[in-house]
């Protein structure tokens, strides 16, 4: 029986209405999860994913994760900001409304610096928190792991790691006896609903 992708490539198809979205093992203790992360990364696997009900020191380590999108984003949101926040300031003062108090430049910089600063944050930060709500495509009202029988503990007190079946090492029988070596609960089959 050959197993292919499916035209989404998220699923793997296992028969006529059957998807697979990937194998999920369960284990009880942080310690374990970090552990089995280690060895599947070292296995080779790239697309996994780790669902914990707290942050655990080392796992996005032992997952391969790198965040190097959003401090760039918020780099060019402020840039965009201090450019903007200058602009509007110059604008108002030099082309919109003129004032010459006192015999004072209308171009005076200095007194620029508060508004521009301030935009140059409020812009950084919006982009971080836009940036950060794209990239990890939220909001998300389902996901396939939500059909987990136990997936409602991840918020709780079970860890949970789960390897996709798009990943380019994914074979149906192999992976699955892989993560049955993992030292888990139990490991589980993830379908994809259609």
């Amino acid at each position: 029986m050959t197993y292919v992708l499916d035209q989404s490539h998220q699923a793997l198809k296992i028969g006529e209405d059957r998807l697979l979205y990937g194998y999920m093992a369960e284990f009880e203790h942080a310690e374990d999860v970090v552990a089995a992360a280690r060895r599947v990364r070292d296995a080779g696997y790239k697309k996994i994913d780790a669902y914990t009900p707290f942050p655990v020191e080392g796992l996005s380590e032992a997952l391969g994760f790198r965040d190097h999108w959003i401090p760039f984003l918020m780099l060019i949101g402020g840039i965009v900001g201090c450019i903007g926040g200058f602009a509007l300031v110059y604008y108002c003062t030099v082309i919109a409304y003129p004032l010459n108090i006192g015999g004072r430049p209308l171009f005076s910089w200095p007194m620029y610096i508060p508004v521009t600063f301030e935009c140059t944050v409020l812009v950084a930060a919006l982009t971080g928190v836009l940036g950060m709500f794209l990239l990890n495509g939220l909001p998300m009202p389902y996901h396939p792991v939500f059909d987990h029988p136990d997936f409602d503990r991840a918020s709780s007190d079970r860890f949970f790691l789960c390897i996709e079946a798009r990943d380019p090492n994914f074979d149906f029988t192999e992976t699955r006896r892989f993560m049955e070596t993992l030292g888990a609960l139990h490991v589980s089959d993830i379908e994809l609903r259609k």
